[in-house]
């Protein structure tokens, strides 16, 4: 068990900690959060001994080992399967077959294992590392954004290997849904102190709201008893009998002190400036390719689909495969080699991606560029903008060459939210947000009203606002009519399947054993096959009864707002004695709710067969389970 008491930090004059203690005990797996710049990676550091702390201690059992993923890349063998074998601990020492499990579960290739480690991408060699540590099995974790540089199918395996892990870990991410899946308990550094608790995160930040409710409520109480106290003191203070009462509510208040507010946290604040769009289709993009080079192959080859005007389309796959490159065709940033795409117009796009961050204008304050992304905007609502990307007051004076690479996301962000647009292209938008943050930007896109194209790694982005996919596996590039449950369900990860395939194949070669895993598998993909046709003609069946659905829904939503500006001019008008008037807007009211009973009825019926289909298709996607 280790213990930390009276741990106390500061960067700089800014207080990141003060005075925390908590235990980290057999087999715990702990998720630590909190919003950036709260210390979470300073106290990694401190607790594998890379920074000494201001005040405070750490007890450590003796021959407990920590690892932590180390930043410095610092390689002495040749290939990266002799570095990874270079942590076997002496009983395992021959056997790379361990090694090779981990590498091949973090996406490297028979290949890329045989290279030497230092002609490795960048991304690759952070990817090494975490290997390393992995291999080592240490008593204790150190966790810090472990799945940055990771593509989908290397994080599915690094979820899967965590929950499987038999010893300590405390991890650092960004990503709710990967921690909650993997961690036994959170740990949050909130206001200076810290909080420990088992379960995951929404328990933990529940249990923080509720009692700083609490605290605030009581504060509240208590200074109205502290003033009526006041009062008290104050008249009664020159009377000679009661001069005893007088004096010992005195010192009751001297005794009992005030209790501080607390201080606002400040958050990014997302919501989208939308634009109408009369259209059902946004965009049509037809026979798309694209290579950097001619003598390159294609990273995109004859790619044809719609982006309609309600759609949420993930783009999904491995790093490298051309996802950044097709959202960037999509923004216009890139011509392509073949094909075209087809834009509405009055298609308005906001798009996030790396090279729009570059684009940046090094010498312009964060109000300067925020103001150029629409310049129709007055100044308060560019201050607005800037404030809600937390550049609050001499904040938004700063210039964007002093920035770091999470402000200049936030100042990129601030440029779309300004603008008016129905498109969203959005690359990785969750690097350098916070969790908070991403829970906010989350529930920005499931609100807007536009399309939304987004590249991301996050699952629960994925699970929570798509509802078609562009995927990039094994090679290939296609459309997936269907979520993405629906596309685990029915297709999966080619990559994914060939690590499972590999692991029991090294299991049967160390056991001698031969199990199911063995067996052919044509059938089954003969009926994935089967149930991914049923789901794509599931979609195609619901899409119009969905879209039907929110413009009704819409409908009433309006007429209801109608309704209620009547009935609101109708109790100002009453105030003034205007009968006359007061007949219009209740006669208008009367055809106004005739027109909601309608909506309502067509909305009950919409709802009817949305279920009735579902319901039939299910029936049907039973029988392959």
């Amino acid at each position: 068990m280790i213990t930390v008491d009276n741990l106390t930090h500061s960067f700089g004059n800014q207080l990141l900690f003060d005075d925390i203690r908590f235990t980290v005990n057999r087999k715990e797996h702990i998720g630590l959060v909190g919003k950036n710049g709260s210390g979470k990676t300073t106290l990694l550091n401190i607790m594998s001994e890379k920074i000494v702390p201001d005040r405070g201690s750490i007890s450590i059992p003796k021959h407990y080992s920590i690892g932590y993923v180390e930043q410095k890349l610092r390689f002495t063998e040749q290939t990266v399967l002799e570095e990874g074998c270079r942590y076997l601990d002496n009983a395992h020492r021959d056997e790379t077959w361990r090694v090779e499990k981990v590498l091949f579960g973090l996406g490297f290739t028979i290949k890329v294992i045989h290279q030497n480690p230092r002609s490795l991408s960048g991304g690759f060699q952070v990817r090494l590392n975490l290997a390393k540590v992995l291999i080592e099995e240490p008593d204790l974790m150190l966790l810090d954004e472990p799945t940055n540089y990771l593509d989908i199918v290397s994080i599915r395996w690094l979820e899967r290997c965590l929950k499987r892990w038999q010893r300590e870990f405390i991890l650092v991410t960004h990503d709710r849904g990967f921690m909650d899946e993997v961690v036994t308990h959170a740990m949050a550094l909130h206001r200076k102190k810290i909080r420990k608790m088992s379960g995951n995160t929404q328990k933990l930040y529940l249990q923080i709201a509720q009692e700083e409710e609490i605290y605030e409520k009581t504060r509240i109480n208590d200074e109205k008893r502290r003033k009526e106290v006041e009062v008290f003191i104050n008249r009664f203070r020159a009377k000679a009998r009661l001069a005893g009462l007088v004096q010992s509510r005195i010192k009751a208040l001297e005794k009992k002190g005030s209790t501080r507010r607390l201080e606002k946290i400040e958050n990014l604040e997302f919501s989208f400036n939308e634009a109408e769009f009369p259209a059902k289709y946004l965009m049509e993009i037809r026979n798309l390719s694209f290579s950097y080079t001619a003598a390159d192959n294609p990273l995109i080859r004859n790619l044809s689909f719609t982006i309609e005007s309600h759609d949420r389309i993930g783009v999904i796959g491995k790093n490298g495969r051309g996802k950044s490159t097709l959202l960037k065709l999509l923004a216009g940033c890139l011509n392509s080699a073949g094909g075209e795409i087809r834009s509405h117009q009055k298609v308005s796009v906001g798009y996030f991606g790396q090279l729009a961050v570059e684009d940046l204008h090094p010498n312009k304050t964060v109000e300067q560029e925020i103001t150029g992304a629409d310049g129709g905007a007055g100044r308060q609502q560019v201050l607005t903008t800037c404030g809600l990307m937390m550049f609050s007051g001499d904040d938004s004076q700063k210039k964007i060459q002093v920035l770091s690479g999470g402000e200049k996301s936030r100042v990129l962000f601030g440029k779309i939210l300004l603008t008016p647009c129905n498109l969203l292209l959005l690359d990785e938008p969750t690097n350098h947000l916070d969790m908070e943050s991403c829970d906010a930007l989350m529930a920005a896109i499931d609100n807007f009203s536009g399309a939304v194209v987004i590249v991301t790694h996050n699952e629960l982005f994925l699970r929570t606002l798509i509802n078609r996919l562009i995927v990039f596996d094994e090679g290939t590039l296609r459309m997936f009519e269907g979520t993405y449950r629906d596309f685990l369900e029915t297709i999966g990860w080619m990559d994914e399947k060939a690590v499972e395939a590999n692991e029991k194949t090294r299991v049967s070669a160390i056991t001698g054993r031969q199990g199911e895993e063995q067996r052919p598998t044509s059938d089954k993909r003969g009926l994935r096959k089967q149930r991914a046709e049923i789901i794509r003609k599931r979609s195609n069946a619901l899409r119009p009864i969905e879209q039907a659905i929110r413009e009704t829904e819409g409908d009433i939503e309006s007429l209801e707002q109608k309704v209620n500006r009547n009935n609101e001019e109708i109790i100002q008008l009453s105030a003034s004695g205007s009968g006359n008037k007061i007949g219009d807007f209740s006669t208008e009211n009367h055809t106004l709710r005739k027109e909601l009973e309608q909506l309502y009825s067509l909305l009950e019926e919409l709802l009817q067969s949305y279920e009735r289909i579902v319901l039939e298709y299910d029936k049907r996607l039973d029988n392959f389970n």
